[in-house]
């Protein structure tokens, strides 16, 4: 009867092991985890950036990997596209900001 009962226990370490591999990131790819997380983060710089009254966020877009947020889309002024990377580098778990933005 033992050597079902060890087959079975190894056969579940290999499965788990090879679940959490699955899970692990690499440079160009995010791990389960970091993809909540710059998810959170997206949506963050998003309300943060929708409740600014002076810009237009449906005109902006927010990306992010790895914490690093990429902003892209189009404002009006100058002064909004700073604004944005502004309120986007004030939001917890922001590594770096890419301003894309473009002035109509």
């Amino acid at each position: 009867m033992k050597f079902p009962r060890r087959f079975a226990s190894m056969l579940f370490a290999a499965s788990l092991v090879a679940t959490l591999a699955g899970c692990a990131s690499t440079p160009t790819k995010e791990g389960t985890g970091e993809f909540i997380d710059d998810t959170v983060i997206t949506a963050k710089v998003k309300a943060s950036i929708f409740n600014e009254p002076t810009l237009k966020a449906t005109e902006i877009n927010v990306e992010t990997f790895k914490g690093d947020v990429q902003l892209s889309g189009f404002v009006a002024q100058p002064q909004d596209a700073q604004r944005a990377v502004e309120i986007a580098r004030g939001v917890k778990g922001v590594v770096s900001v890419k301003n894309d933005v473009r002035v109509k």
